[in-house]
């Protein structure tokens, strides 16, 4: 049996049988979505092909990665990627780094941007050019995301997130989006959520197809760009700023010292 159908296509009973009902998306956004997954299918499997031979020389073990996430209105979800950290990688790396991020005003830089040693040879390229969300597909085929819309979180962000900040989960999740397509490692987490918001509350037919035609340029700027910073940013475990603080705590502290800054000025 082909990899994608013994990876991806086999069914979960136990998983299926828990999880809420699908959520309903717009008629326009469903049928767009199933075009644009239909036109991609062959692409998807010919990557598929072209990972399992990289895999077996490079880092032995599953092509695909399922990881659970948070979409509409807090449904979980398994979401799929291809695997592009070494097998039994302590996925507490990820998370520590996702954490810093939700609790500070800095930039939301990808990890792979910098030097990782969890990752496998070539991997950097392979997220940063986008190509590991490729199995996402079946993931929108199911309703579970679309093609647009915010990226799905962890549930461990998603315990992080202030009341205001979960109206970016009134939309399906998707594979790219308004901040994705807006400078998004330049962006700090606040305003990734307020682009999400926006797409969330404005979106239209329109918007994701002019989403959709200006991720690619956006994927090849990503690359430019980690592939020129990645080298002097070397990352370890032990690099990540620790979290031990509520996220209101931290943004408490930042506004006094933001109030702080301006009442000196």
């Amino acid at each position: 049996m082909h990899s994608l159908d013994k990876h991806i296509l086999k069914s979960d009973e136990t998983m299926f049988a828990e999880s809420p009902a699908l959520p309903t998306a717009p008629t326009w956004k469903r049928i767009t979505d199933l075009t644009v997954c239909v036109l991609a299918l062959p692409v998807l499997a010919l990557v598929t092909l072209v990972m399992e031979i990289v895999m077996r020389i490079v880092s032995p073990g599953p092509v695909f990665f399922r990881q659970e996430r948070v979409g509409y209105r807090g449904q979980r979800f398994y979401l799929y990627k291809f695997r592009s950290m070494k097998v039994n990688t302590d996925p507490r790396l990820h998370r520590e780094h996702v954490r810093s991020l939700v609790g500070s005003n800095a930039p939301m830089v990808k990890i792979e941007s910098k030097q990782n040693s969890c990752l496998i040879p070539g991997a950097w390229l392979l997220r940063a050019s986008g190509l590991d969300e490729l199995p996402q597909i079946i993931n929108v085929l199911r309703g579970e995301m679309s093609m647009v819309g915010p990226r799905p979180c962890l549930p461990a962000e998603y315990e992080m997130y202030e009341p205001w900040q979960l109206q970016r989960f009134d939309t399906l999740p998707g594979l790219t989006g308004l901040w994705q397509v807006s400078g998004k490692n330049r962006t700090t987490f606040e305003q990734m959520i307020r682009l999400d918001i926006k797409y969330a509350t404005t979106k239209t037919w329109a918007m994701d197809v002019k989403i959709m035609l200006r991720t690619v340029p956006a994927l090849l700027v990503q690359v430019i760009e980690i592939k020129t910073g990645r080298r002097s940013q070397p990352i370890t475990p032990y690099s990540i700023p620790p979290f031990t603080e509520p996220v209101e705590k931290r943004a408490h502290q930042g506004h006094e010292h933001i109030t702080a800054k301006t009442s000196k000025a």
